[in-house]
């Protein structure tokens, strides 16, 4: 190929894209990067639902199980780490593939985010306040500070709230207002492959795989990472109820329902997100030797 190229595997939750990019990557003798916020950390696999030991074996994956729980790591830094990895790999290799629901990851490494301002100060502050007040407090200042950035991330995940809000605090400006329309200019080739299924069989597979999760040892994975309650890392989707239930203030039962509510929901603003990039190209979730095929055509036309 005249450039090396570089394909994304997006879609919902639960769809199936960790299957799709193992069979896209043997397919071209490519290595795998996770673009997904929470796989990025150990001890979290069962519940991130993370490439298994045997997966990693068949292709060799990148970005999956290296910081501790109590790390903070952003978009930016990833879109950092990653591009330094690339420059690296693409100097043998002719093609990577990267699998993931995380939208800002995926931006990231495509379009580039303007420099955005930190402060550790601010950020602590702001996690104080997450412990003291609640989610709800910190959802509720930058639906004010920035009602445009707060309709369009996931307001369940704290790290994504606290961030915004350190940058709008920092700054004196809205988060969005860092988010031009131009884009970098990358020194590889990218293709966006979707995987999509109907909203009905996305639901059903999300309520399946938390059973099975939970069948696998997520409570007791759970169990052994409570005392990181506080942080942002288990503050998310499936982790806090289950801290509630280990708590004591509610069954496994109803914890096991509020995660497949909130999981669908997770699923839900996934689609409106990667919907609204034009370059994804979709398949069905049945459709796999044609996503291939697309992957293939691509190949051959830019040797």
């Amino acid at each position: 190929m005249k450039r090396p190229l570089l394909i994304f595997i997006v879609g919902p939750t639960a769809v199936g894209k960790t299957e799709l990019g193992i069979k896209i990557a043997k397919e071209f003798n490519a290595d795998i990067i996770s673009a997904d916020s929470r796989q990025i950390y150990k001890g979290m696999g069962v519940g991130t639902a993370a490439p298994t030991g045997e997966e990693r074996k068949e292709v060799r994956h990148h970005f999956v199980d290296f910081l501790e729980p109590t790390e903070i790591y952003s978009a930016g830094d990833f879109e950092r780490d990653v591009l330094a990895f690339l420059d690296e790999y693409f100097k043998t290799r002719e093609v990577a593939v990267i699998v993931g629901g995380s939208g800002l990851y995926v931006k990231g490494v495509i379009d580039g985010f303007d420099n955005l301002p930190s402060d550790v100060e601010v950020r602590k502050v702001l996690n104080d306040r997450l412990e003291k007040e609640g989610l709800d407090s910190l959802t509720f200042e930058l639906k004010t500070l920035d009602p445009i950035h707060a309709g369009k991330i996931d307001l369940m995940n704290p790290q994504r709230v606290v961030r915004a809000l350190e940058v709008c605090l920092v700054s004196g400006k809205p988060f969005s207002s860092f988010h031009s329309d131009k884009t970098n200019i990358r020194p590889f080739d990218i293709i966006q492959v979707g995987l999509s299924a109907p909203r009905d069989e996305i639901r059903e597979r999300i309520a399946k795989r938390t059973e099975q999760m939970l069948s696998k040892g997520w409570v007791e994975e759970v169990e052994k990472l409570k005392h990181l309650a506080d942080y942002n890392s288990l503050r998310t989707v499936g982790y806090k109820e289950l801290i509630s239930y280990l708590n004591g203030d509610c069954t496994l039962e109803a914890a096991q329902e509020r995660i497949v509510i909130s999981t669908r929901q997770f699923a839900k603003r996934q689609m409106t997100w990667f919907n609204k990039d034009k370059r994804v190209v979709w398949f069905d979730k049945e459709e796999s030797e044609s996503a291939l095929e697309y992957c293939r055509e691509y190949i051959a036309d830019h040797e």
